[in-house]
């Protein structure tokens, strides 16, 4: 499962015969069957090329995608979130971040070692806590499509926003989030347990947002730009404008 997870990050558009064919090339005696059991544990599939955690229940709204064609011009404009999976020495958790897209900033995060809509609750009215966006994107996971979930977002006036099926760049930021800390952070530990996890999880989002500069931001760090006072025009001669490609 650990070198199905690092291969999946490097190669998001591989399916089971190809991740078969990797394990065999790195000397594992593994059947197809068993490759694909792995994959759907972990929720990896790459007809979607990104995680695809859960599915929406029967009955729960799908909301459109609203971001196709709209330039994103400031903090709390739009958040994105989504689930990943998560390594331990022994087992697997599961992480959802919320994340500023115009700031790249993590307004919330939570660990879980299940799927169940609570951990994703909490990261929500976390960020809650902090601000509120004018529009809030999602995959339709069970999680963000789940009654209480959306209804909070409707209860404060936040738009719904939710990736077509079969586009992986709907969520694009959140996903190359989930490559940074998996690079950075998660494949250089070896957590023992959750707590372990948590802890280390902790002092790297910190460093993200307060000390790791980004080169789309002009070499600002994500808090810098989410917390700026000024009007921010320009980032080292750039436009300080995201154009979400139709």
């Amino acid at each position: 499962m650990r070198l199905l997870d690092e291969e999946y990050t490097r190669h998001p558009f591989y399916g089971v015969r190809r991740m078969h064919l990797f394990l065999t090339q790195q000397g594992y005696k593994v059947n197809p069957k068993r490759v694909r059991r792995l994959l759907r544990k972990m929720g990896l599939e790459a007809i979607y090329a990104k995680p695809r955690l859960s599915k929406p229940e029967p009955g729960h709204r799908i909301y459109p995608y609203l971001l196709r064609g709209l330039p994103i011009v400031r903090p709390n404009q739009v958040w994105g979130s989504d689930i990943t999976y998560i390594r331990l020495r022994r087992g697997f958790v599961y992480l959802v971040a919320i994340m500023d897209w115009f700031s790249r900033y993590v307004l919330a995060w939570e660990l879980s070692v299940s799927l169940d809509t609570s951990f994703c609750m909490a990261a929500l009215q976390w960020a809650l806590n902090i601000a509120r966006p004018d529009i809030f994107n999602t995959d339709q996971g069970a999680q963000f499509t789940s009654e209480v979930f959306t209804q909070l977002l409707l209860d404060l006036q936040i738009r719904i926003s939710m990736d077509g099926r079969g586009r992986a760049r709907d969520n694009i930021y959140v996903e190359r989030l989930w490559r940074t800390v998996k690079y950075e952070e998660v494949y250089l530990m070896d957590y023992a347990n959750v707590g372990e996890a948590f802890e280390s999880l902790s002092r790297y989002f910190r460093f993200y947002n307060c000390e790791r500069g980004h080169q789309s931001l002009g070499n600002l760090t994500p808090e810098a730009v989410h917390y700026s006072k000024k009007p921010l025009t320009h980032f080292a001669g750039k436009p300080a404008m995201i154009m979400i490609a139709p």
